[in-house]
């Protein structure tokens, strides 16, 4: 098969594919973490103008379309500001139709829980890597075309980082992705997909 993986960098998922004998490659305005050849450094709607693929995996930015950002879109409290945050989301929204309706047999588009599942549809399936093998907690929505739901490969149990100390939490658990330390490189770490489900994608899309 011939695969797209858009929105990503590091080639976690585009490896995962190679390995299975797949055509695959990555796409996205960043330069690769990985192989220069399986990457298009360029709009991802360009790529799928001048390329055929039969299997499309996309990880559009969340920033604006993440329940974990929705107080920001107060605009009582931030005024203008949250006026171009809801513009801005809808725009990351017409951008995820776009991929997600785009001319590819097979597609699956991952994305945190927010926007999408309230005003697209609910997604096919909520994963967590730990359901894989990775003691992480992370949940990722799934919308699919096409494609089967991934079954569970090994599931652990997830890391505890520390406690909530205060707020409406506190007492509750701390898990990697929300303990991730603060800095410019957070939301590249936050991103990435983590190898035991780039595996189960790998291994359980495998078509001919």
């Amino acid at each position: 098969m011939r695969i797209i993986v858009g929105c990503e960098f590091s080639q976690i998922v585009t490896k995962a594919f190679r390995e299975k004998g797949h055509e695959a490659y990555s796409c996205d305005l960043l330069p690769t973490e990985g192989n220069l050849d399986w990457h298009f450094r360029e709009d991802i709607f360009s790529v799928l103008e001048n390329n055929q693929f039969d299997m499309g995996i996309f990880h559009p930015p969340c920033t604006y379309l993440s329940n974990a950002g929705i107080g920001w879109f107060n605009e009582a409290r931030y005024g203008e500001k949250a006026i171009k945050r809801k513009e801005l989301r809808l725009k990351a929204f017409d951008f995820v139709m776009a991929l997600f309706n785009s001319d590819i047999p097979k597609i699956a588009m991952e994305n945190p829980v927010g926007w999408i599942n309230s005003h697209f549809r609910k997604p096919d399936q909520i994963i967590q890597p730990y359901h894989f093998g990775d003691a992480e907690s992370k949940r990722t929505c799934l919308w699919l075309k096409n494609l089967p739901l991934l079954t569970p490969t090994k599931i652990v149990s997830p890391q505890i980082y520390a406690y909530y100390k205060r707020g409406k939490k506190k007492g509750q658990p701390i898990y990697g992705v929300s303990y991730c330390k603060f800095g410019k490189d957070r939301w590249k770490i936050r991103s990435k997909t983590f190898q035991g489900i780039a595996n189960a994608m790998a291994n359980q899309w495998n078509f001919s």
